[in-house]
């Protein structure tokens, strides 16, 4: 069966030297969700693309979100129908961002509240200690609610290139456990 892995980057796009962009040159399989206005995106906009993106897909899809993302992940999961949500085999959400924080940027709308529903696929959340768009306490919270594991990787920022993490070979090596399981 063919899998195909959605990458959803967060505000501001994914630059080249991003782990996501590292991992769509590696993988074909890999495919960027491609949203409308990366600096002040409206939820429901993203939603949608997301929803094409999973109806366009052949086979299931695994989802790979950053930041803003992985709270777009669970407002989708609200939104969708159960027809595309069983084509989910799972989400790998990274840095999670607290759309409610006092740190999260101007522009986006709609993100806020993040849902704090369980997800109906299987998930996981890879946090940081000190990401400044998220408190660990506040993403572990996430990820209970979301019925996600949570994996703690230590201080490590915004798990971006900026915090040094160019291609992240052990982020791609957490990504093949949890789609292989």
């Amino acid at each position: 069966m063919t899998v195909t892995t959605l990458v959803l980057p967060g505000l501001w796009n994914s630059g080249p030297d991003h782990w996501q962009s590292h991992w769509e040159r590696l993988d074909p399989s890999c495919v960027r969700v491609h949203q409308d206005a990366w600096e002040s995106p409206r939820r429901d906009d993203w939603v949608q693309n997301l929803d094409r993106a999973v109806r366009r897909a052949s086979g299931e899809v695994v989802i790979v979100g950053h930041s803003t993302a992985c709270v777009l992940v669970a407002h989708w999961a609200g939104a969708t129908t159960a027809g595309l949500l069983a084509r989910v085999r799972g989400a790998f959400l990274v840095a999670p961002s607290d759309t409610e924080g006092a740190n999260y940027p101007v522009g986006p709308t709609g993100f806020a509240p993040v849902p704090m529903q369980p997800l109906p696929f299987r998930s996981i959340v890879v946090a940081s200690e000190n990401d400044e768009y998220v408190t660990v306490e506040r993403a572990r919270s996430f990820a209970a609610a979301w019925h996600s594991e949570f994996v703690n990787i230590g201080a490590a920022g915004h798990i971006n290139a900026a915090s040094g993490y160019g291609a992240w070979p052990e982020g791609r090596a957490l990504l093949r456990d949890f789609s292989a399981a």
